[in-house]
């Protein structure tokens, strides 16, 4: 069980880090999409000239983050084809499984006949071509590994699917709770000493700088210890213990009571965020999708760590 969550774990991860930066501008400099029954053209990230013949009646989504955003511009009612890991929002669960997000059953996204795939650049390729030679319009875009690459999806997928103007509504609604949380931490005089576990013992691994959880801390206004370490890096206790965190936060799911389980462990029982029992578990999907809840990522950390400015 532990090897099939870490494996999920450490996808979450790989979708990320060999992310590229989403075009947005291009989807922004999209012209309005035509009435339902005429052809139109959008961009993706391979800079392929993607035709619809009319805005897209049903769509397979091959990441999570892209299903959520669908949902999210109201268009989930349209996807007839997830991956495995698509759980939100919950009627996202009901959607036929086409892929595990690495790899693509393109005999059954094939038999659906969508209008649209959506696809991402660290996917299946073979897979990806095996579609677009059996006919079927893939737009592939690079997965987000910034705020603003996110915002790129969203725009450049509610250009698909003619809702522009409701994609544009998203993107301002998630700014606008990331400026309420960014107001609330603007007033700290002082920032908590965080640690945060994306991997537990014995192999130990964490978030340093230039990936998106980095990004969801900062903007939360929290101090990552390990900010001096680039990307997701394995990390030991012995260092951990040095570095006497005040607060330990873990997106870990697949063992149980996490906080309990670190906790528990012996050498660690005179860290600072242990002695204090300031140890919390953060939702893992919410944490490491980038997709419309990069907002309540943000507030989620941040409420976590400062619940006093959130108590009025």
């Amino acid at each position: 069980m532990k090897k099939s969550w870490l494996n999920s774990l450490l996808l979450s991860i790989i979708l990320v880090v060999f992310a590229g930066c989403s075009n947005g501008e291009e989807a922004t400099s999209q012209k309005e999409v035509k009435p339902e029954n005429e052809p139109y053209s959008v961009k993706d990230d391979r800079g392929e000239e993607i035709t619809f013949d009319g805005v897209p009646e049903t769509v397979v989504s091959l990441q999570p983050s892209n299903t959520e955003i669908l949902f999210a511009i109201g268009a989930g009612d349209k996807v007839v084809g997830a991956t495995e890991y698509d759980n939100y929002p919950e009627e996202a669960k009901e959607i036929k499984r086409v892929s595990d997000s690495m790899t693509v059953n393109a005999e059954e996204v094939i038999a659906l006949k969508p209008d649209a795939v959506i696809a991402y650049t660290t996917g299946d390729d073979a897979g990806v071509k095996q579609l677009e030679e059996a006919g079927l319009n893939v737009f592939v875009i690079q997965s987000a590994q910034t705020f603003e690459d996110v915002y790129g999806d969203i725009e450049q997928i509610a250009t698909v699917m003619g809702v522009e103007k409701k994609g544009n509504e998203l993107v301002d609604s998630i700014k606008e709770q990331i400026s309420d949380v960014k107001e609330k931490v603007s007033t700290l005089k002082e920032k908590e000493q965080v640690y945060f576990e994306i991997s537990p013992s014995p192999d130990i691994y964490t978030a340093g700088a230039e990936t998106f959880q980095q990004e969801i801390l900062e903007t939360a206004g929290v101090e990552n210890m390990f900010l001096d370490q680039k990307g997701w890096v394995k990390v030991g206790e012995e260092e951990i213990i040095k570095r006497n965190p005040t607060m330990i936060l873990t997106t870990v799911g697949y063992v149980d009571e996490p906080t309990a389980e670190i906790k528990s462990r012996e050498s660690w029982k005179d860290v600072n965020a242990v002695k204090n029992d300031q140890v919390h578990f953060l939702d893992s999907d919410i944490m490491s999708r980038p997709g419309p809840r990069i907002g309540e990522a943000v507030e989620l950390t941040a409420k976590t760590v400062y619940p006093d400015l959130f108590s009025e």
